[in-house]
């Protein structure tokens, strides 16, 4: 036995006995894939295990995040801080060897994957990353962005949609710093891929752009697959699919090749007996010295790597100072001095304005103080005005440029914007119609997770988008993502607020932040006779007080709705009924608040509140308690001018004043 083949087996049975003792996980794809792994991460992958985060990595993502023991033994073995004890407390509570790989949670691991189809998505955003900061900085002879983003992928994740989107948009834009290697096992959960997967999974990519090498029965053949990855890294103007044929539970003499190999332990007997065949001694957690040794160059050799890049780093700064120190302001993301001097105030007379209009305002002013500001919208960019007036679109061959053509591929947007913000150097936003978010929602949901500062531009917000009708009109979107963890949520209500919306979002450093914004035009509130709109930074703020020193009831709303809420309460003072309008555009930002804040704005002695959202009216119980009503959206919307649909469903001045004088008849 060769030392490499002593390394592949040491991958092999620690995966397999870290799966047993947990009783639980996925032993079949690291047995089969623990070559190519080896491959990669002793011959071709460029890392440093004792700075994982060092920027000019090469970054790997295991898009099969069902096999994450096969990443966290290499990622043992290699030197990275992840311990033997880690290793045997795999996927049990409090380790860092989660069920699937979790970034921010292991070193080393890239991004957070599990759901099949969203590592294969995400990793293109890597790549974009660096091919618009390497069009940005490198030089001739000065190359300080210089990597690849390598992926594993099993048959799971190309029948998942999500991977035809970001295939087809890699493939479409050149990337040949992106290299996927396809886990062909033939396997998933019910049985042989042929229930129901019959792709010709080459022609499919080569019709995609790619570059596309079949490996055929050689998942054991390290030099086969080495080869495979040096021809891939010769492609520059596509990315690279491998397909490599392999045996799920590679040696098990009763489970190869079958599904029983894929999620369970193989249990004691079996895994005797594969050792065997691996010519194994039947030992738990082996790691043989001479494969510690071998396998642990990887800290020496990538620390040589990390130098040799912050000579070239330190030759550039010397050569281009005034690049170096750009490049130095996109890797911090530090917001200039300044930054939100200049922003927008609207008036009363410069005319309604939709909120979806104020991000061309705003990044035209902010795009050339944020360099680093990067983002488009899924075939959407005029109507989201998301479209950056500095730049044009990004391409192959125009990587530099900052606008993003997503296309319609809401899915693959989201997933790579994530990727963009996992790889530094960008602050990335993606925008489409907010009933769209359906389509990416998988994707924002693990943004989340990973707490990833990604800013969401989502427009048409409500029924007030009007002709289009219910199949464009959100209902649910609003409660779906305030019962997210890490999400920010701000729907303004007119174009002042959304200005603080934005600056909201720009601030924002942990966790998504998604800007809901109006297709209709909404006047401008005069500031002169409200609060100003900066309590949007706080959540909720009084933007009307009452009259009096208590008032009768509060109105709360969000968008559009507030409208309707501050002329209810013109109406209901001039009878006699003294209320208070809070705006509340983000329930998050308001949760932040101090106690003694959020009493200031809702007082508890006020029971009768309320809250106007045309929208699923789940949550809101949480600010108008008990004795509060909800006047919210409990179907689907119709197909209408908005200004009708409004009236039918009874979102009106009349309607509100008729149910705050109800609410106080029935009080007294």
């Amino acid at each position: 036995m060769t030392i490499e083949e002593k390394c592949i087996d040491t991958i092999r049975c620690l995966a397999i006995d870290a799966v047993e003792k947990a009783d639980s996980g996925h032993p079949g794809a690291p047995m089969a894939l623990a070559p190519a792994a080896f491959t990669l991460w002793m011959k071709h992958l460029r890392y440093n295990p004792h700075n994982p985060n060092w920027f000019n990595r090469d970054r790997f993502v295991l898009s099969n995040g069902h096999a994450s023991m096969l990443q966290y033994a290499v990622l043992h073995l290699t030197g990275y801080g992840i311990s033997m004890d880690d290793i045997k407390n795999f996927r049990q509570l409090g380790s860092i060897t989660a069920g699937h790989p979790e970034h921010g949670l292991t070193p080393g691991i890239e991004t957070t994957t599990g759901p099949l189809g969203q590592g294969f998505m995400t990793a293109v955003g890597m790549a974009i990353a660096e091919a618009h900061l390497a069009a940005c900085f490198n030089k001739e002879g000065n190359k300080i962005i210089d990597h690849y983003t390598y992926v594993f992928c099993s048959d799971g994740d190309l029948m998942e949609g999500a991977s035809h989107e970001a295939a087809s948009i890699a493939g479409h834009l050149g990337l040949g710093k992106l290299i996927y290697l396809y886990d062909n096992n033939h396997i998933t959960i019910e049985g042989d891929t042929n229930l129901t997967y019959s792709d010709d999974v080459a022609m499919r990519f080569e019709a995609y752009h790619w570059h596309v090498q079949d490996l055929g029965d050689t998942a054991n053949d390290i030099d086969v697959i080495s080869t495979a990855f040096r021809n891939a890294k010769e492609v520059k103007d596509k990315p690279s699919m491998i397909i490599l044929r392999t045996h799920i539970g590679y040696g098990s003499p009763n489970k190869q090749d079958t599904a029983s190999a894929h999620g369970s332990p193989l249990g004691d007997k079996e895994v005797s007996l594969t050792k065997k065949f691996y010519g194994w001694p039947d030992e738990k957690f082996l790691v043989p010295d001479d494969v510690k040794e071998y396998m642990h160059h990887a800290v020496e050799k990538g620390a040589e790597q990390e130098k040799d890049w912050n000579n070239i780093l330190d030759a550039y700064r010397n050569k281009y100072p005034e690049l170096a120190k750009q490049f130095d302001q996109y890797l911090k993301q530090e917001l200039p001095a300044g930054w939100d001097k200049d922003l927008p105030a609207y008036k009363p007379e410069d005319g309604p304005k939709a909120t979806r209009s104020v991000t061309t305002d705003i990044t035209t002013l902010l795009a050339p103080k944020l360099p680093w500001l990067i983002g488009g919208s899924a075939d959407l960019g005029e109507s989201t005005a998301t479209m950056m007036k500095v730049s044009g679109y990004f391409g192959k061959g125009k990587y530099e440029n900052r606008n993003m053509a997503w296309g319609i591929r809401e899915h693959a947007m989201c997933a790579a914007s994530s990727g963009m913000m996992l790889h530094g150097g960008v602050r990335p936003f993606a925008s489409t119609y907010f009933v769209f978010t359906d389509y990416a929602k998988p994707a924002i949901r693990l943004a989340c997770i990973m707490k990833l500062a990604v800013i969401y531009v989502m427009t048409h917000d409500s029924i007030g988008l009007g002709e289009d009708g219910a199949t464009h009109q959100p209902i649910e979107q609003l409660i779906t993502f305030r019962a997210m963890p890490h999400i920010v949520v701000i729907r303004p209500a007119d174009a002042n607020e959304a200005v603080y919306a934005w600056q909201a979002a720009i601030k924002r450093k942990e966790g998504p932040t998604m800007l809901v914004l109006s297709r209709q035009k909404l006047s401008i509130f005069d500031r002169n006779k409200v609060a100003g709109a900066e309590g949007v930074l706080k959540g909720a703020y009084i933007l009307s007080a009452e009259q009096g020193n208590k008032p009768a009831a509060i109105l709360v709303g969000t968008g559009s709705e507030v409208q309707l809420i501050l002329e209810a309460q013109k109406q209901l003072q001039a009878s006699g009924t003294d209320v208070r309008v809070v705006s509340m555009p983000s329930w998050e930002l308001f949760r932040e608040q101090s106690q003694a804040y959020r009493d200031e704005v809702l007082p508890p002695a006020i029971k009768l509140r309320l809250a106007v959202e045309a929208a699923a009216p789940e949550g809101w119980h949480e600010w108008v308690g008990e004795k509060g009503e909800i006047m919210g959206m409990t179907q689907f919307g119709a197909s209408a001018p908005y200004k009708d649909m409004f009236k039918h469903y009874g979102f009106t001045v009349e309607n509100i004043v008729d149910k705050v004088n109800k609410m106080i008849a029935r009080k007294s």
